[in-house]
């Protein structure tokens, strides 16, 4: 077992564990708040950052993603390796940023990426006029895995506010009992343009929102999309788009408006 500490830190007691080639971070209690394969950091290991990266089948060639919390920077490795976008991530705890780089691999901020010291409510309201996302993914919990951190309609709108208005996509990760709260204010703060996409064996939901300008998609242009992913990213996407479809009758059409 590791430990890294700041006194003064929002997540002063991090530390991580290590099984069977895996390494796992945590923000003081059991609950693992992310994880990377030693021999293979690029990877994406636990289920829900995979379903995170469905953003990819509604719009394919991101130039801005913006990530509300680093964790273990799961999700900022795989984005900086297998898109050519920008990368902002807001992340609160200094002693999470020195972690996902001692241990856990992330690159080392660049022409590319960017890693802001900041509260991510405040951080997304300032990015409201320049900058916006094509891709938004907000994966914000404490120590206690409580949360999302912030869970209001306010919060949620601030981050439909940053996001382009020619058409993006947000992901969003709930976990637990919460979900309805949670999925309710996302559901407002986006006008109801939402997918549910199916909860997995640990307790986490992922949230699917769209801004700006709306979609027209067919289900056989998703599958085409989730085929090409599957292909250079070599994820589930074919699974994304069954589970999508099977939750969400709105993709049960020819035509699907997002």
């Amino acid at each position: 077992m590791q430990k890294h500490r700041h006194a003064s830190d929002p997540c002063p007691n991090l530390f991580f564990s290590e099984e069977d080639g895996f390494r796992y971070l945590h923000f003081g209690s059991p609950w693992i708040q992310g994880a990377m394969k030693v021999g293979r950091p690029y990877e994406l290991v636990l289920e829900y950052p995979k379903q995170m990266m469905a953003c990819g089948l509604f719009v394919l060639q991101p130039r801005q993603i913006v990530q509300l919390g680093l964790g273990a920077a799961s999700l900022t490795k795989f984005c900086w390796k297998h898109t050519d976008a920008r990368i902002d991530v807001a992340e609160i705890s200094e002693n999470v940023v020195m972690s996902a780089h001692q241990w856990f691999k992330c690159p080392m901020p660049d022409d590319r990426l960017s890693i802001h010291l900041a509260d991510a409510k405040a951080f997304i309201a300032a990015r409201s006029d320049f900058n916006p996302a094509d891709w938004l993914q907000v994966d914000i919990y404490d120590e206690e895995a409580r949360g999302p951190v912030y869970d209001d309609v306010d919060f949620y709108s601030l981050c439909r506010r940053a996001m382009n208005k020619k058409g993006a996509v947000a992901s969003f990760n709930l976990f637990g009992s919460r979900f309805d709260k949670s999925f309710s204010a996302i559901n407002e703060a986006f006008k109801g343009r939402t997918l549910v996409m199916p909860e997995i064996d640990e307790g986490n939901r992922v949230v699917l929102a769209f801004a700006g300008e709306p979609q027209v998609l067919t289900l056989e242009t998703l599958y085409e999309r989730a085929q090409l992913l599957r292909s250079t990213w070599k994820l589930g996407a074919i699974r994304w788009v069954n589970g999508l479809k099977a939750l969400n009758p709105i993709l049960k059409g020819d035509v699907i408006t997002l």
